[in-house]
C-alpha cells in the first residue's frame, strides 16, 4: 500500500513539473539564485524615468554569505545584507570609497535605491530590487 502511494505522488508530482515545463517565466523567491554578481541594467527613481546605466561604466552588486558588495563606476561599496522570504535588507550602513567619478549622480541616486529594504524577485536571468525609493533591475 505504501509503494502504491509512493508511485502515485511520484506520477502526480511528475505530470505537474510536465505541465509546468511550458509556462512563462513567473518572478520567483530568490532564496539560493540570489548569491553571485549582478550587473546593474538600469534604476528608477520613485516618481521618475528609468534611467539606464551609464554607458563605460561598470555597475555590479554581489551577495556572498550575508556579505553585499558593489561596484559604482571608480568606487566599491559594501555591508552586511539578510534576506528573509522576498525582503532583502542592505546595511543598515554601507561603506563606500568616495571617488569622484564622471557618474556621480547616477551612482549617489543608485547606493541610495540599493540600501536599506527592498522586495525582490527574479524571473529568468533578472534580479528586481524595489523599495517605495524606487526600482533597480540586475542581469546575470
Amino acid at each position: 500500500m505504501k509503494a502504491a502511494r509512493f508511485v502515485v505522488g511520484v506520477v502526480f508530482v511528475s505530470s505537474l513539473a510536465v505541465g509546468c515545463a511550458g509556462s512563462s517565466p513567473v518572478p520567483t523567491s530568490p532564496g539560493g539564485s540570489l548569491p553571485g554578481t549582478w550587473a546593474l541594467e538600469s534604476i528608477q527613481p520613485a516618481g521618475e524615468a528609468e534611467q539606464a546605466k551609464p554607458s563605460g561604466a561598470t555597475y555590479t552588486v554581489t551577495f556572498t554569505n550575508g556579505a553585499l558588495s558593489t561596484r559604482a563606476d571608480c568606487n566599491n561599496c559594501s555591508g552586511p545584507y539578510t534576506l528573509t522570504g522576498q525582503t532583502l535588507v542592505a546595511g543598515p550602513l554601507l561603506a563606500c570609497t568616495r571617488a569622484a567619478c564622471p557618474t556621480m549622480a547616477f551612482e549617489n541616486t543608485y547606493t541610495r535605491l540599493l540600501g536599506g529594504e527592498s522586495t525582490v524577485s527574479l524571473s529568468g536571468r533578472t534580479l528586481t530590487m524595489a523599495s517605495p525609493r524606487g526600482v533597480l533591475r540586475f542581469k546575470r
